[in-house]
């Protein structure tokens, strides 16, 4: 591929640093879809990691990886993102089908494809905010598949780190309708003066009846895992540092704070929903997972 060529398609927002972990997460979503008891469905995910030059060559279809689900990264790795995602669609479509409400923010939207895969209900409008390189890509691929999203879809280019907030609201966000709000394997790479920001915010721009999910980790020294086969496996088969981008800083307890500010939420592990489904990981030695929280989240209505 040309550079004119990258440049127009934004190859390069996914191509370095968290940018090349969406491309690991889509391909791990398409060896879910063609698992033969999958638990999610994502016919996009392969055309992401096939159109940028470096995860061209990388599997999508567990066959394609010679241990099959021994390998560390797309065995069990593989399978953890299929679950999150399955969860999280739940959580989504739930939210906004019994729940009522009908604007819903990604944050750190990546590769995510759900404007165009999960059934929602009419009204409905999906704010992606992300980085505009990664967004770019995206965009590029979509249109090369003439992809036409199920609701209304607004991306927002923006940095979380920046002004997100203005964009969020000048795209057309109402705060004082019940929102719903994803952070999806977001939150780790974030300084912790970001994370605090994005809750505070997310408490502050929602109305009563919104709902939130966002991912955790609670290891206080991650390097305790830094032999780990997930982290291992990513880095030797992808050249993917995982613990060298995420943020190193000790965590704030994001749920607690929820609590403090009036709303429910609840903790899971990925291995309670890996019971639920009958699939997915379970705890093992050395586990890179053992420290990860799903948190449920919602703002009672006045």
């Amino acid at each position: 591929m040309t550079e004119t060529a990258r440049r127009n398609t934004g190859v390069g927002g996914v191509e370095g640093g968290v940018g090349l972990t969406a491309l690991m997460v889509a391909a791990a979503r398409a060896i879910e879809t063609h698992r033969h008891d999958s638990l999610a469905q994502d016919g996009f995910a392969e055309h992401f990691v096939r159109a940028a030059p470096a995860s061209a060559d990388w599997p999508v279809r567990l066959r394609q990886v010679p241990d099959g689900d021994a390998n560390p990264l797309w065995g069990r790795f593989a399978r953890y993102f299929g679950l999150r995602t399955r969860v999280l669609d739940d959580f989504l479509l739930r939210s906004v089908h019994t729940g009522g409400a009908r604007q819903v923010v990604l944050f750190g939207a990546g590769l995510d494809s759900r404007a165009f895969r999960l059934d929602w209900p009419p009204g409905c409008v999906l704010f992606e905010i992300d980085r505009e390189g990664v967004l770019a890509f995206k965009h590029g691929v979509l249109e090369g598949l003439s992809a036409v999203p199920r609701t209304t879809r607004v991306p927002i280019a923006v940095d979380l780190r920046a002004d997100w907030v203005t964009a969020l609201t000048g795209a057309g966000f109402d705060p004082g309708a019940p929102s719903v709000w994803l952070a999806e394997g977001l939150l780790f790479y974030l300084p912790v003066i970001a994370e605090r920001y994005l809750m505070e915010t997310v408490d502050r721009l929602s109305a009563g009846g919104s709902a939130l999910a966002f991912e955790v980790k609670l290891e206080k020294d991650l390097m305790a895992y830094r032999d780990s086969p997930l982290y291992t496996s990513t880095k030797h088969q992808l050249g993917i540092d995982l613990l060298g981008l995420f943020s190193g800083e000790p965590r704030p307890d994001s749920a607690g704070e929820l609590t403090d500010r009036g709303w429910s939420a609840s903790v899971h592990t990925p291995f309670e929903f890996t019971h639920r489904h009958g699939r997915g990981p379970l705890p093992e030695e050395n586990d890179a997972l053992a420290g990860n929280r799903w948190v449920f989240a919602d703002k009672p209505r006045s």
